[in-house]
């Protein structure tokens, strides 16, 4: 559960892969990459609901921006024909359960028929998509716009699910994690709505979960009682009367995090200058200064207005009955009475003057000279909904302008050295009025007016001079299968869904925004003609001529932290000074009454009233990848995985990294960027930007990185990912090969451009994904795998960079890193160990086959003269084992304790663990966020390592979790769990190790189990371990977990350094601080 925060891609490295989970289960899908992730080529900038949904995102700034996905392989140049309309369902009905049908469509775009139904007596409208999908999504969304920061829709969205009239369990979402088969479960806070999407491959369990949703939004326990308001949104806490009075709330301590971010005040002052009129001024997932005014009585008045059917759209999607879900729909509607609800967001009217903004946030001392100012332009582009295919023209000018390194746009600056960072992504239309925004970080604040004279230039020139027609070809056939191809990891239902509403709750037609082939038709018309001035005419009408325009300035100030911390320190100080003696006794008292209910668990009957499955409704049997291994010429092998793929290649070569020298792996990410985005000895990097995109649907390279279990090595490749029309299958094989072989390393600029976008990047991601940098850091102490990915993408590797940088800056400094990065390719490329992975149908394999012998045949053998000897990583790279404080600006603590179970407990890996993972989940969550007030709270074990880890998100305590995690191996000790308890754990785990996977994914979780040797044999063996967990199953576990509590266990907790002081003045000498920003 979270707000929706479309958090802008800064640069070309990909955003949210910054600390992948270390493994995943070796049943279903183990791997490890590290912290840097190349993204997919020519990912766009900008969101657009016509050219893909809106990707959930961790939290992070209000209504930021958010890049959309290129979703898809390229497409061919003249798209498929369209399939015919077949005939309606008999199961289809005009009128059924108090629903009439009122427009059914064909959509030929996705060939499923597309039912809009509104309810009789409430007014509620549904779209319901029969269809053969498995993958069955369900989804309700109210329009739940504010008026004011407290966060009442976030606030909301968190307490409705946390019991019902039918379902009176606290921790409904806990217990349907640990017993459910989801495949998504969750909720989302956006600007102006929130959304309740569910979805399951199995019906029973399917309609279960439709149900709990349901009763959970129309008659959630949070309305009439005020102690789950005050544990998801906020509260006064007080102990003791003799200590200070606190604020604890798990949303309040959410937000926090979200504003320590080093965007997200930029982000909400950008939206409220280009919005003073309406609801997008305030932050619906609240300010944490605001959250504190907020009072039950708003809360239980808020759900009542606008938690109501005639406030409603529902979704269906998927191969259930299309008659069920009117039954089940109903069933709850009938109880409610049809009523107005004004829920609309005003219209902002465009201002006829442009407006500067100067503003301040809170930055860390930083070194002498550091360039942190914010710098951006926006403008509210229209103050009338788009029609289709101006949107589509929108979305396609946008992609020219900054979708990919080269794009003219983001090149030029990239290429001004004015900032560190490009910020915001270009055109959303993901509000009900589209805008526009996009600037620089890491700006002198001399500079900034360069930077808006730099964007506006360039934006006259390319108004004037237009785009080649080789980058609309591009554009056109990245885009064009963008809107075909699902790889997002929502279920496709979902994906649809949010396409649908984005459109349906601004009262417009949802259809437009699922059927787009004939609006890009007509779009690829015009372009073809040459008649018209379509992209020149869009930047003079909607951003040149358009004087709602407004320059953002967010300078630093080092002071505002201690600032804000003051406020609300004086603040808690003059609410605990109105209180009489009387009160603080009464607050004492609401605080342990309110922790005591916190940790009772919920009695079993109520627990019972979930149907839960069996486990003879579970397969027995592990469900496996059909694949083919093949030995090749000089040590290679090909594998491939013949699939339906619907004529898209999928195909991996992966390159043993073993043989590049230890004191080069800092390079190694660089390396992979500069691959792409230098050009080659032929191309431009302009040339080879639309080649690929041209070409086919996305080329990516980065490290991956795995431990094995039983080996002290860990595997480590570089990974060159790609995909394709299997008709362009050779068109992407000579791409690679001119990547690999012929990329151009000697682009000194566009070089230090990148390790500045990357310093940015993962100091973003220290400060808004702790928990994995902290994580990260107490793998690296024991497995070797970790260590490679802190070197490589880490604190180690942030550390690294400004030596770095300042080495480029000479001349014999960029000689040496020139040669470095020449010695990586020597090392990596050879036929000798190279792997080919291939995911397609049989006569595309069979086409390819040979066109990867021939790819293959071009690298240099193992006995060519740059070939060297894979290596034995050193323990030297490992790091000490010791407890760190690495202390940032941040009002929250990300607090990480771990030890190696296999080497510090002697633990012997069994599939039961899964299943004891999880259930020790569901407790650290009550513990740690309902107990605790953190966002999150949870534990990772890896089976390929050992390492077993615990993790707090956004957390208010240091001590006192490090406290709760000691906690836990006495906790398992305690349980004996009924046969009921024990089934739902195992089905719920079984939800996990059989997640639903798209062609791509299987072809590419069968490589990476033949890259660790995990057998088909291993993975049946472990399952049968799963199915037969018994409670003596948790107690061995705990007594494994011991050794976290005891001496092995080791701390590291992301924090700021006044807190990271706090705790040497209880506890001398416990960790090493070490500042970072």
């Amino acid at each position: 559960m979270s707000t929706l925060r479309r958090g802008l891609s800064s640069s070309s490295v990909a955003v949210g892969a910054w600390r992948t989970k270390a493994v995943a289960r070796i049943i279903s899908v183990p791997c490890t990459r590290t912290a840097i992730h190349m993204p997919r080529q020519a990912v766009p900038f900008g969101a657009s609901l016509l050219l893909a949904p809106p990707r959930r995102r961790v939290p992070g700034g209000l209504m930021g921006r958010q890049s959309f996905h290129v979703l898809a392989a390229a497409a061919p140049t003249e798209a498929p024909a369209a399939p015919s309309t077949p005939p309606l369902p008999d199961s289809i009905k005009n009128k059924a359960h108090g629903f009439t049908l009122q427009c059914t469509q064909f959509v030929k775009e996705y060939g499923s028929y597309v039912l809009l139904y509104k309810h009789d007596k409430t007014g509620a409208e549904l779209i319901s998509v029969p269809n053969s999908d498995e993958n069955k999504t369900f989804g309700v969304v109210f329009r739940t716009p504010v008026d004011d920061s407290t966060g009442i829709p976030h606030i909301l969205e968190h307490s409705v699910l946390c019991g019902s009239r039918k379902y009176p369990i606290k921790k409904l979402i806990s217990e349907l994690t640990k017993s459910s088969l989801q495949t998504y479960l969750n909720a989302t806070t956006f600007a102006d709505r929130t959304c309740y999407p569910v979805a399951s491959t199995n019906t029973q369990d399917f309609y279960k979960l439709v149900d709990v949703y349901l009763d959970a939004v129309f008659y959630p326990s949070c309305v009439s009682d005020r102690r789950i308001f005050e544990q998801e949104g906020w509260h006064f806490e007080l102990n003791s009367k003799k200590e200070p009075l606190t604020y604890k709330g798990v949303v309040f301590n959410e937000m926090k995090g979200i504003y320590s971010s080093l965007d997200k005040p930029h982000y909400r002052i950008v939206l409220q200058a280009l919005f003073p009129d309406n609801a997008y001024r305030h932050d619906s997932g609240g300010d944490p200064e605001v959250i504190p005014d907020l009072t039950f009585e708003q809360f239980q008045q808020f759900h009542a207005k606008y938690y109501h059917p005639s406030n409603a759209r529902f979704w269906f999607y998927g191969d259930d009955d299309p008659v069920k879900r009117l039954e089940l729909l109903d069933s709850y509607l009938k109880e409610f009475e049809r009523r107005d609800v004004n829920s609309s967001v005003e219209t902002q009217k465009l201002k006829r003057t442009p407006r500067s903004v100067t503003e301040y946030y809170a930055a860390g001392d930083g070194e002498e000279g550091e360039q942190k100012a914010y710098v951006s332009v926006s403008w509210v582009l229209s103050d009338n909904p788009l029609d289709v295919e101006t949107e589509l023209a929108l979305g396609f000018l946008n992609y020219l302008m900054l979708g990919t390194p080269a794009a003219p746009l983001r090149k030029a600056l990239n290429d001004s050295q004015l900032g560190a960072a490009v910020i915001g992504g270009g055109v959303d239309t993901q509000l009900k009025q589209p805008y526009f925004t996009l600037g620089l970080k890491g700006v002198d604040p001399a500079d900034s007016d360069k930077v808006e004279e730099l964007i506006t230039s360039k934006l006259k020139e390319l108004a004037t001079s237009g785009f080649s027609a080789s980058a609309i070809e591009a554009a056109i056939n990245t885009i064009e299968f963008s809107l075909r191809e699902n790889i997002n990891s929502n279920p496709r239902g979902l994906s649809l869904m949010l396409r649908a509403v984005g459109a349906w709750i601004y009262d417009r037609d949802p259809f437009t925004q699922i059927q787009w082939e004939d609006a890009l038709s007509s779009f690829k018309s015009k372009l073809a003609s040459g008649h018209q001035d379509v992209f020149g005419q869009l930047i003079r009408s909607l951003l040149l001529d358009n004087q709602h325009r407004v320059t953002v300035r967010l300078l630093p100030d080092p002071e505002l932290a201690a600032t804000t911390e003051a406020k609300e320190k004086a603040r808690l100080e003059a609410a605990r000074g109105a209180m009489t003696d009387d009160q603080l006794d009464a607050l004492v008292k609401n605080t342990s009454a309110l922790k005591e209910l916190q940790e009772t668990p919920d009695p079993p009957q109520a627990l019972a009233c979930i149907p839960a499955l069996q486990l003879s409704d579970i397969p027995p049997t592990i469900t496996k990848v059909p694949t083919s291994s093949k030995a090749l010429a000089d040590g290679a092998t090909l594998l491939a995985h013949d699939l339906f793929t619907n004529d898209v290649l999928y195909l991996e070569a992966a390159f043993d990294m073993r043989s590049v020298p230890a004191r080069l792996l800092p390079l190694v990410p660089l390396f992979c960027l500069s691959l792409t985005q230098m050009g080659t000895s032929s191309e431009s990097i302009v040339e080879l930007t639309e080649r690929i995109g041209r070409k086919t649907g996305g080329i990516s390279i980065y490290p991956f990185t795995s431990a094995v279990r039983g080996k002290e090595q860990p595997v480590a490749y570089i990974m060159v990912r790609g995909k394709a029309m299997g008709g362009k299958s050779a068109d992407m094989l000579d791409l690679m090969h001119d990547i690999l072989l012929t990329a151009r390393l000697d682009d000194k600029q566009r070089f230090t451009q990148m390790v500045a976008e990357i310093k940015v990047l993962i100091e973003r991601g220290i400060i808004m994904d702790g928990h994995s940098f902290a994580a990260g850091r107490l793998a690296a102490q024991c497995d070797m795998a970790a260590a490679l990915n802190e070197t490589m993408g880490g604190l180690s590797f942030l550390k690294s960079i400004p030596s770095l940088a300042k080495k480029v800056e000479t001349d014999d400094g960029w000689q040496e890193v020139k040669s470095d990065l020449e010695a990586i390719r020597s090392a990596l490329l050879q036929r000798n160990g190279a792997i080919v992975n291939m995911t397609a149908d049989a006569a595309t394999l069979s086409v390819v086959e040979g066109q990867v012998s021939n790819f293959l045949a071009a690298l240099p053998a193992a006995s060519a003269p740059t070939a060297k000897a894979p290596q034995s990583w050193s323990n030297a790279l490992l790091l000490p084992r010791t407890n760190e404080a690495i202390c940032v600006p941040t009002q929250v603590n990300y607090v990480a304790k771990a030890a190696n179970l296999f080497k510090d407990a002697g633990y012997e890996l069994n599939g039961s663990a899964y299943v004891v993972e999880k259930y020790l989940n569901a407790w650290l969550w009550d513990r740690v966020r309902v107990v605790g007030g953190a966002y999150g709270g949870s534990c990772s074990f890896d089976p390929l390592s050992g390492m077993f880890t615990y993790m707090s998100y956004r957390d208010p305590n240091l001590l006192d979790t490090l406290d709760t995690y000691d906690g836990s191996a006495d906790y398992l000790r305690s349980l004996n769990l009924s046969k009921d308890e024990l089934t739902k754990a195992i089905i719920g785990t079984m939800g996990n190790i059989d997640a639903y996977q798209l062609p791509d994914a299987k072809g590419y979780s069968a490589l990476v189990r033949h890259l660790l040797g995990v057998t088909d044999e291993e993975r049946q063996i472990q399952r049968d371990q799963i199915l037969g967990t018994s409670n003596k199953d948790f107690k061995a576990f705990a007594d494994a977990i011991e050794c976290v509590r005891g001496a092995a266990g080791r701390v590291v907790a992301v924090t700021s350094l006044d807190k990271a002081k706090s705790v040497l003045n209880e506890k001398p000498n416990f960790w090493e601080i070490k500042s970072v920003l």
